[in-house]
Formats: C-alpha cells, structure tokens, sequence
C-alpha cells in the first residue's frame, strides 16, 4: 500500500532533518512491546505522519510534507497534564500545542544554517498547515488531517483505548467524531486497516448511525 512520497528539495529536506533532530529529543520513549527498536515518541509519530502521507497523497508539496512530519513539535514541552482536565481543558491545549508547533517550526524552517533559504511565504503556510487553518476548505489541510487520524487509529488506538480513563461509550465518541473529521479518502484508507477485533468492534458501532441513516 505504501508509496514514496516525491523527493524534497535539498532546503527542505535540510529542515526536516533539523525537525527529526528535534523530536529526538522527546524524553518520552516508546514501550518496547510497541517498538523493540524504542526510541523518542515524536519522532515515531512524525514518520508514521509520512508513511501515512505517502499513502494518502504521494504528490503531496513540500510545503505539506514538512508540515505532516512536524505536526506534533516538541509537544512534549507542553504536557496535556499541564492543562485542567476538562473538556474546556483539552480544547486550550490542543489550540496552544497548535499554535506553539507553528511558531517554532516557522523558526526552524529561518534557521541560517538551511541553505538555499526556504521563502517566507513557504515558511508562513507550513505554519498554517500546521495550525489546520482552514480545514473545511483547504484540500492540503484536510489530507494532514486525514493522515493525522489514520496514524491515531492504525498505531495509537489501542493504547489509547486501554487508559484507565477510557470507557467503551467514550471511546465509541471519540470514533465519531474522528470519523466525522475525515474526507471519503481518508475513511476508504481506515475501512481497509488491519485492526485488532476490539478496535474493530468499537469502529463498527461507532459507524451504526451512519449506516443506519
């Protein structure tokens, strides 16, 4: 299933390398059970972003490439723990992760060492990529959010499922409205994943209403 995505330019692929050095440098390391090889979290999730983006959309730009393996920037700096417990709480979060991602990757990208320089404009909309600005309109945004739903669902939905926190209704709830986040590619790709038969359960109800209607 999988693709090769079209090569970077060498500036941007100088910046990712600099984004992969960064998420390097997450503390938090992947259980061996999950991974033998281990490893920093971030920098797991952020190939999973391009294997992903590699089957969604193999001629993504390289604006879209950078923006998928930087969508979670040295989000380890601010922890969800650091926020109320809440839905309100969540919310705040996941605005400020956003907006903190894209302001450091923008920064990145300036970075001198990067040669040929990446243009201004390039820099602003990978920050905008990042901030999925304009999701129900922008093609480019809705395929990071795609892909940032099929890595949650093809490798974090079982730990997710199993936090001590989680019950079968709001795991089921959580499903919807990842479901309803989704483009018709993007739900075609998550029909097709291999998942375990609790995952897979936990999909089909919280797929019946849609079927039903």
């Amino acid at each position: 299933m999988a693709q090769d995505l079209k090569p970077l330019p060498p500036s941007y692929q100088q910046a990712l390398e600099l984004i992969d050095l960064a998420h390097s440098q997450d503390p938090n390391l992947v259980a061996p059970s999950k991974d033998p090889q281990g490893g920093p979290i971030e920098l797991r999730y952020a190939r999973q972003m391009t294997r992903w983006l590699g089957i969604r959309c193999p001629l993504a730009s390289p604006e879209l490439q950078l923006a998928c393996r930087a969508q979670h920037f040295k989000r380890w700096e601010l922890p969800r723990s650091s926020f109320p417990m809440t839905r309100v709480g969540y919310l705040t979060w996941r605005a400020k992760q956003k907006t903190q991602a894209a302001t450091n990757v923008a920064d990145l990208l300036a970075a001198p060492s990067i040669s040929p320089p990446i243009a201004a404009q390039s820099r602003n909309r990978i920050a905008a990529l990042i901030r999925k600005e304009r999701l129900d309109t922008d093609e480019e945004t809705q395929v990071l959010e795609d892909v940032a739903c099929l890595v949650f669902l093809d490798d974090q939905f079982d730990d997710f499922e199993a936090q001590s926190d989680m019950d079968e209704a709001k795991m089921v709830s959580i499903l919807r409205k990842t479901w309803g986040k989704m483009t018709e590619s993007g739900r075609g790709l998550a029909l097709s994943l291999q998942l375990s038969e609790k995952a897979q359960a936990l999909i089909d109800r919280a797929l019946e209403p849609a079927t039903a209607s």
